[in-house]
């Protein structure tokens, strides 16, 4: 009969159902290969102290620190009138700071045994706010003893003086991770190194059991900086041998060249431009016509500034494939999206727009538009112009993507916000052509070089680095609502100033406003809500806004869950300029174009990301006005909100920005959103600091298979590559 092999067994056979379905649920781990992968957050020292001082609000955290004192109160409460109710009220130091643990009810008897002042211990639970200090409620914990003590079990368990502390959830802590780990560490003997000896040898890096085992029991720091080395290696390598071949795949398959003929669609488009391109823009457009020229596909990523022209860039290679005979399709993450490029791509080509239709020119094609809320008739009769070939371009969402759209001859698809867009759809899309065809990704969101090199390891990159004649500067200004709340009222004095000279204004608000109350809040407590108010509401201030100091202008909503003809209409009008502020949630944050909108407020701007302030500022000084953005916030000048916020005011340059952006926030969460929300696959590699890691692995990977292809010479690498795709093939599914 069949072994299953050590790493591969189930966590459920070997920790017991209870602890395995805990895992399962909240950690994703299954079996004992991925529990191993299951690195420690950072690592404690026996003799030293975490830092209270800097907890996070409404986390979940472990902290190694010392009792200071114990207080039990008896209190009188409707549970127990005579005065029998308890709570016990334990302050912790570790010399940065103090927290407080609370302890009720039947819950008090054991910690007011064991926690006495000067007892060590690890604590575990969720940072709340009472009475404007820190503290966890019920924590959880677990005694650290001397090693003299007779538990010697327990120093056994914390083994060595570093305490590996494990990313943890309510449901299990930190210590009990530890422990399962220790039970499956001798099954590290068996994992499979998915590193050629040669590359592993060549940079010193330690074989992949001892790597598991310092980095889960290390004696020394030294230990652990030899785990790290050698598992960003696999991270790095692992991932990078999965796109290099994907892009060895792709340069296997054929594609139609496409030349733009000359005096043909091209030609006449350059024509009617009533400007000339920026060298930027010519420079990215010849890298994307020598890409179409050659017989296998394009797959290049462009990169550029809100506003820096690859509209233009993408519709001059789509009007250069309808040249050469083929169609090209655009595809929008969204409706609202798809109806504007629609409109201005049609605005900038005029009559080349009408191809086929009287009047229209001889060199022109059809333009043509499909979303999935379209009528039935104009559906139809889209589906019927691509099919034939009538339409050389279509601009549409996800419902390009659906079976029954069929193409007389796609030979170009342009995607706009990649990140929006996984694999697996650009492949169902490129199933759509003859033979598959060429692809071009737009985003506008600046990404570092070394993200590039692992989220788009497929793509090769331009960027489009200038902005073109035309455009204003836009001038950004922090307002502290809460420590000055006279520079709130000058921001509507500025809003009005703005309208009164012709021009038109964005408020932008974290919320929509009609969600359901949440029942469990509303019976909060007026000092609760102080601390941690919600986000401010578009319906509300709006009404507060046409009511209070903005009353006499036009103002105007629009949000998500608006009906898509009202939502367009509301554009319309405020594209028209017969609307003076439209107050909106971050709808607005791709692609709406008015180039009279000047002035923008940002409200509770400490709850959008850098990159996401830095993609709605770019949506006023579209035109000749200067543009204005003001970022309000009640964030205290001292935290580390109102530092990102400084950071957006202070440069217009999206790369310096995706940089501070990246450093604040977890790797997870930069390249889980590129990967359209999929969880990341690192673990220890991080993009910023491990740039050269990741640019050698990328070398490394791609020598490897451009010599063994199917990796036939290599099955631990095989074995992990596997493993890494069907975690991404999985998520996939689930995001369906």
């Amino acid at each position: 009969m069949d072994l299953v092999p050590a790493l591969e067994e189930p966590l459920k056979k070997v920790l017991g159902p209870a602890t395995a379905k805990v895992m399962a649920e909240h950690l994703g781990l299954h079996s004992v290969g991925d529990l191993l992968h299951h690195y420690p957050r950072r690592y404690e020292e026996r003799g030293q102290l975490t830092h209270l001082a800097d907890l996070p609000m409404d986390e979940h955290v472990t902290v190694v620190a010392q009792v200071a004192d114990a207080r039990l109160h008896t209190f009188a409460s409707a549970k127990a009138p005579r005065g029998k109710g308890q709570r016990l009220e334990v302050t912790i130091t570790d010399g940065s700071g103090r927290l407080q643990l609370v302890f009720f009810g039947h819950g008090v008897h054991k910690p007011h045994k064991e926690l006495l002042p000067g007892t060590r211990a690890m604590f575990a639970g969720k940072v709340s706010l009472f009475n404007r200090r820190l503290q966890l409620a019920h924590p959880a914990y677990e005694l650290l003893r001397g090693a003299d003590d007779e538990a010697a079990e327990a120093v056994e368990t914390w083994a060595g003086s570093l305490i590996p502390i494990y990313p943890a959830t309510a449901k299990l802590e930190s210590w009990k991770i530890g422990k399962a780990i220790q039970t499956v560490l001798p099954s590290a003997q068996e994992a499979v190194d998915p590193l050629p000896e040669s590359l592993r040898e060549g940079r010193g890096l330690v074989p992949l059991p001892e790597a598991l085992l310092k980095i889960h029991r290390p004696h020394t720091k030294a230990d652990i900086a030899d785990a790290r080395a050698r598992l960003k290696w696999d991270e790095a390598f692992v991932l990078q041998v999965a796109l290099a071949r994907r892009r060895h795949a792709d340069a296997q398959l054929p594609a139609v060249p496409r030349k733009p003929t000359p005096e043909g669609l091209l030609s006449a488009f350059d024509d009617r431009l009533p400007f000339t391109l920026t060298d930027g823009q010519q420079k990215v457009s010849k890298e994307i016509f020598d890409d179409l020229a050659t017989d296998h596909p394009m797959h290049r990523l462009l990169q550029g500034e809100v506003g820096s022209g690859k509209t233009m860039v993408a519709l001059r290679a789509m009007l250069a494939v309808v040249d050469a005979g083929g169609q090209a399709a655009m595809l929008a993450p969204t409706e609202v999206l798809a109806q504007q490029h629609h409109r201005s791509i049609v605005e900038m080509m005029g009559e080349l727009a009408e191809g086929g239709m009287l009047g229209g020119s001889e060199h022109g094609t059809k333009v043509v538009l499909l979303t999935g809320s379209m009528g039935t008739a104009a559906r139809r009769q889209a589906m019927l112009d691509l099919v034939t070939g009538e339409a050389g371009i279509v601009i549409g969402t996800h419902a390009l993507i659906e079976d029954k759209v069929q193409f007389h001859d796609l030979g170009l698809v342009v995607v706009d916000e990649q990140h929006r867009f996984g694999v697996e759809q650009r492949d169902a899309l490129r199933g759509k052509g003859k033979q598959p065809p060429h692809l071009l990704v737009m985003t506008a969101t600046p990404i570092p070089r070394t993200v590039a090199m692992t989220v788009f390891g497929d793509l090769d990159t331009s960027v489009l680095d200038q902005l073109p004649a035309g455009r204003s500067p836009i001038a950004s200004h922090v307002v502290p609502a809460a420590d000055k709340p006279h520079f709130l009222t000058r921001t509507w004095e500025r809003v009005r100033e703005e309208v009164e000279n012709g021009h038109q204004a964005y408020v932008v608000c974290p919320r929509i406003g009609d969600e359901e109350e949440d029942p469990k809040k509303a019976g909060k407590s007026a000092d609760d809500e102080a601390e941690k108010r919600p986000p401010l509401a578009v319906l509300d201030i709006a009404d507060q806004l046409s009511k209070g100091p903005l009353s006499g202008l036009r103002v105007e909503v629009l949000h998500g869950r608006m009906h898509p003809d009202d939502k367009d209409a509301v554009m319309r009008r405020f594209a028209a300029g017969e609307t003076h502020v439209l107050v909106a949630t971050t709808v607005i944050e791709v692609g709406v174009n008015v180039p009279n909108a000047t002035a923008m407020v940002i409200m509770d701007a400490d709850r959008f990301g850098v990159s996401q302030l830095h993609q709605l500022r770019g949506r006023v000084g579209r035109g000749s006005a200067a543009g204005l953005c003001l970022l309000v916030s009640e964030m205290p000048e001292a935290s580390p909100a109102r530092q990102r916020l400084t950071a957006v005011a202070s440069t217009l340059d999206g790369f310096e920005l995706s940089r501070i952006d990246l450093e604040q926030r977890r790797e997870g969460d930069v390249l889980g959103q590129a990967q359209s929300g999929a969880r990341t696959s690192l673990r220890v590699l991080a993009v910023i600091e491990d740039e050269e890691i990741i640019a050698e692995a990328r070398q490394e990977a791609t020598a490897v298979v451009e010599a063994d292809p199917e990796l036939t010479g290599l099955p631990g690498l095989r074995t992990a590559l596997d493993a890494l795709l069907d975690e991404e093939r999985e998520q996939y599914l689930e995001k369906g």
